[in-house]
């Protein structure tokens, strides 16, 4: 049964928050804005701004707007191993720390089963929000064989699994870790927290069909700006 047209507008705003597309304080649309955008009544866009400030989703101000309430972003697990999904990312930009070509010995990460002297790439990267808060710290590791040329690309924009992809690099599996950390005094001051702090690092491994590891990535979280969730569609019965 498709939903009331009062339930998917409040859904789409709503994900768009969930999201991080609508940040904290970010006015909303207002109740004559929502009505013309639809083709709804006024009580129907109403009552969508209602039903979100009921959620914590949003506050409403009497003569000044309703704006995004403070709410953590929640993140699908399941964009982190899908190319379409993770192609989109969140809004914001990447700051480059570092990018360079060593051997698998001085690399930042270990890439499993790669012998000491392998070639491998390595990048590090801080993902910024648009308000230039740091969200994350992303680290990756690939090997230098397939992607000889990664350090020719727009680095703070790339998707390293949608360029491996497109490169033609065949991936057999995508296999991904939580792993709870505490944050060290570098990671620490990246992220703008404080040393010594839990946080969560997703850590992602790509293989080939021979088991070859292609490339590890983690991406540590600020602490306090993310939850985390997987949801799958229900399978008929």
């Amino acid at each position: 049964m498709t939903a009331p047209l009062y339930v998917q507008i409040r859904r789409e705003i709503e994900a768009k928050i969930r999201a991080g597309e609508l940040l904290p304080g970010a006015r909303l649309p207002t109740e004559k804005d929502l009505s013309t955008q639809h083709g709804v009544s006024r009580a129907t866009a109403q009552r969508v701004l209602n039903d979100l400030a009921e959620a914590g989703l949003a506050v409403r101000r009497r003569r000044h707007g309703t704006f995004v309430a403070d709410v953590t972003r929640q993140i699908n697990l399941l964009n982190f191993v899908t190319p379409a999904a993770a192609a989109k990312g969140t809004p914001g930009r990447h700051e480059v720390i570092s990018a360079r070509i060593v051997t698998a010995a001085d690399a930042v990460l270990s890439l499993p089963g790669a012998s000491a002297d392998t070639a491998v790439v390595e990048l590090v990267r801080r993902k910024l929000d648009v308000r230039e808060e740091p969200q994350s710290v992303e680290r990756h590791v690939l090997l230098f064989a397939v992607a000889p040329h990664l350090l020719e690309e727009d680095l703070e924009d790339l998707v390293t699994l949608r360029y491996l992809q497109r490169t033609g690099v065949a991936i057999d599996t995508i296999r991904l870790h939580l792993d709870p950390v505490i944050l060290g005094e570098h990671d620490a001051a990246l992220l703008h927290s404080e040393t010594g702090t839990p946080a969560l690092m997703r850590r992602r491994e790509l293989r080939a069909e021979d088991g070859t590891a292609l490339e590890v990535v983690t991406t540590l979280v600020r602490p306090g700006t993310a939850e985390f969730f997987l949801e799958l569609p229900v399978p008929d019965p």
